[in-house]
Order: C-alpha cells, then structure tokens, then sequence
C-alpha cells in the first residue's frame, strides 16, 4: 500500500506537494473541478455543505482538460518527488446530461470519453468518478470532532428539490427557468450507468485507464428528490457486474461505507478487496449512520482503521489510500494540521502492518 493526499485545484502547486512529500506521502489524487468558484464564502480545504441552490459553478462546458494540461501537472508532480496517480471527478460541466439524461448526452459521451483518452496519454492510470445526480448534498457543519474541532456530518433527510440548471449539486446553467428537475426512476438511474459504462468501459480499456466509482455520500436511498446507486455496500456489486472489466472498478470510500445503514464494514472491505476491484481507498471514520452522523478523528469513530488496513494488506491491495476529508485543527492552518494529524496516523499504521 502507499500513502497519498488529495488535493483541490487551487491546492496543486509546490507548497502543497512539499506538505505531502513531509508527511511521508508518495502519490497525489488532483481534483480538477473548481468547486470552490462561486459567490459563496468558501475558505481553502472545506468541505461542500448547506442547502442552498449549490456551493459551485460548474466549469466551461467547451474546455476540457487536454492531454498537454495533464502531462504538465504529472510533470509538476513528478518533479516534487511525487506520482500522480488518479484525477477525481468530472466537471459537471462536461457531462451533466449523461446524469440526466438530456439532449446533450451523446455530446457528453464524447466529451468523457475524450477526457478518459486524454488521462490515459498523460499516463495517468485512474480516474475517480461519482455517478450521482444530485452529488454530495445535505451535509452540515460543526465542532462535532474531539476537542470541539469543526468536522462536518448530516442530521437528517435531505429532501429539499433540485432546481433546474443543477446536475452533481453544482450549477451549470445560471439561465435555466424556473423549476426543478423531475426526479428519475431507480430503474432510469442504473439504466443511465449501463449506458455510461458501456460507452466508456472500452474507451478506457483502450487508454490503459481505470474508471474507479465512488459510493453515494451521504449514502441515503435519495437526496434532492434524486435515486442514488450505491447508497448500501452490495449495490457496489451491482455496478461492478453490469460491466465486468478489470478498468470498471471501485473508489472505495470507507468513511461513506461505514456510513450505510446496512452490512458490517470489515467484511464489506474484504470481500470487495479480495475480488481484487479497489482503483483507490478514501479512509476516514465516522460515528453513527446515516441519517444522523459525525466525521470524526481517524483514531476515534466506529471504524477501526488499523483493522481495515490488515484487511487490505491480507488481501494484497498495493494501491494508494487516502485521508480524504478530516476535522480541522485549531491552528494557524487548520486543514493541513487535520490532514498531517491523518497522515501521521496512516504512515503508523502501514508500519504497524508491515508496509
């Protein structure tokens, strides 16, 4: 296993490939999307709450992320002593009608498609994706983390409607009309996936490129009115068998896994790491269940993560493993003291397993 840190976009540059390398990581996750350009007071390193109509504006819809923007951000990575070793996430942007179904979604086949050749040429190996049509929405925020650190969570259902010009609970059309976007059918939602995978799964087969799927966070049935997929650890399964390919596998969240209402953690961790289908593993903890929970410490929530890490070794996972949300420290710098608190506690814990 190896240790790495995600990074947003304002965050790749040296400054923050510096705090890696001293925190003992070795591999870099880039999110590409600016989810932080919008009118709202978004500080560096917060995580997206509150129920407003989307705490982002999607990005140009005719610019996607070229071949020679990859290879030079790889070759910035590099250069830090550093692997880029997955992009996370699609800008809605670029494919918001493949979520929804609209009449952009053979455009927008093509635009993803192109987006995964592009990775694949830069000699990216993943891609990290959340086929959600409302995204991660409903969370809420808090001194909810030992010692009153500010942490996020959720308390309670999330129904409030989707207003139209949304897709993934960022805005990609400020001049949409009023209203909301009619709720999908379970059965549309996974029919829409079949679609996507069946596009793209060759696509990437072809690039050298895993796609690697997040589960639904918060993991409810529905959030905004929208189905969700993989909002219970065997509906996971279901995604990996409608398209059986060593490039269809998971971004394997354990924070949000942990947060479901159903199946036990450490099982759910070996059975989808001895089937060999991890890209990627997101660690964090948390205590309680959807939907009532708190992000805690990576020491102090339900989840023993030592335990999860022999589950991983055991199976023989050598991919990367990421803290990718933690509480904020009471510092100067709140989100690197939280992440160098994680990191720290993952670097003890490969040593303490033999990595």
């Amino acid at each position: 296993m190896k240790l790495g840190l995600g990074l947003y976009r304002h965050q790749l540059n040296g400054e923050h490939y510096r705090f890696a390398r001293q925190c003992g990581c070795t591999h870099i996750v880039a999110h590409l999307v600016d989810y932080f350009r919008s009118s709202r007071s978004n500080q560096p390193g917060d995580q997206p709450v509150g129920d407003d109509a989307g705490w982002g504006l999607a990005g140009d819809p005719e610019k996607l992320w070229t071949c020679e923007e990859l290879t030079a951000l790889k070759r910035e990575v590099n250069a830090a002593g550093l692997e880029l070793e997955a992009i996370e996430n699609f800008d809605p942007a670029h494919w918001h009608d493949v979520l929804l179904d609209g009449p952009e979604k053979g455009r927008h086949l093509e635009n993803v498609k192109t987006i995964i050749r592009n990775v694949g040429a830069a000699g990216i190996p993943v891609f990290g994706y959340n086929f959600s049509i409302a995204g991660v929405a409903g969370r809420v925020k808090g001194p909810f983390a030992r010692g009153d650190a500010e942490a996020v969570g959720m308390d309670g259902p999330f129904d409030k409607p989707m207003p139209r010009g949304m897709a993934w609970n960022m805005v990609h059309d400020r001049d949409a009309v009023p209203g909301t976007v009619p709720p999908a059918t379970v059965e549309q939602l996974w029919s829409r996936l079949q679609c996507f995978l069946d596009a793209v799964i060759p696509v990437a087969e072809d690039a050298g490129v895993t796609l690697a799927a997040h589960p639904d966070d918060p993991p409810m049935p529905a959030i905004r009115g929208q189905p969700r997929l993989v909002y219970q650890p065997d509906l996971y399964q279901k995604l990996i068998d409608l398209k059986p390919s060593p490039r269809n596998a998971l971004e394997f969240c354990v924070g949000t896994l942990a947060e479901m209402t159903g199946g036990d953690i450490y099982e759910v961790v070996d059975n989808y790491s001895r089937q060999g289908k991890l890209a990627y593993v997101h660690l964090r903890n948390v205590r309680g269940k959807v939907p009532f929970y708190r992000e805690t410490f990576i020491d102090d929530g339900d989840v023993d993560i030592l335990r999860v890490l022999r589950i991983l070794k055991q199976n023989r996972f050598e991919g990367v493993i990421i803290p990718d949300h933690a509480p904020q420290l009471a510092c100067a710098a709140p989100w690197h003291g939280g992440m160098a608190y994680a990191l720290g506690f993952l670097r003890a814990g490969l040593r303490a397993c033999g990595v």
